[in-house]
């Protein structure tokens, strides 16, 4: 971003903030991408080739977001967490470790983990609304994306949940 572009922005929010907050995202987004890239490979039980297909198409959606916040921390002039160990300590949605790899086990802590990002994004639009525009089209891009990501994640558990019902003949 050109540095006047910056100085305008700085007049308007506190840019530091907002570094932090999209530092934070940036870490989270990392985090899932591997909960659901290592969700996908480990993935058992009940409609796993779909669900497994659906944690790929995920992660490299996440990748994806990560990309989109680290070229915007770089416009703001800040610096992406090159840290990958400070991405637990600035994440406020956490990784979640599978320790069982049934897919309805997987799909309840990944939407957990959409619901937190849901929130992540939701307070940056709201935070730079009216004030960054840029930033605030890139946080409204992935809170859509995350919602998506839930939406597609609560399908499964229903299409699961009624398999089941149909199989018990209930």
């Amino acid at each position: 971003m050109a540095k006047e572009s910056v100085k305008i922005l700085k007049g308007k929010l506190d840019v530091d903030n907002l570094l932090v907050q999209m530092n934070a995202a940036l870490s989270e987004e990392w985090l899932a991408y591997y909960q659901y890239w290592i969700g996908a490979l480990v993935a058992e039980g009940a409609m796993r080739a779909n669900v497994q297909a659906e944690f790929e198409e995920h992660a490299k959606e996440e990748l994806g977001h990560a990309k989109l916040l680290a070229d915007r921390i770089i416009e703001l002039e800040g610096v992406p967490v090159l840290d990958p160990e400070k991405w637990f300590d600035l994440a406020r949605c956490k990784y979640s470790i599978p320790t069982d790899f049934d897919v309805v086990n997987l799909l309840n802590q990944n939407v957990a983990s959409e619901r937190c990002a849901i929130v992540r994004y939701q307070e940056i639009a709201e935070f730079t609304d009216g004030k960054d525009f840029t930033t605030c089209d890139i946080a409204k891009h992935i809170l859509s994306m995350e919602e998506e990501h839930e939406q597609d994640l609560q399908d499964y558990l229903r299409d699961i949940a009624r398999m089941k019902q149909s199989l018990l003949g209930k």
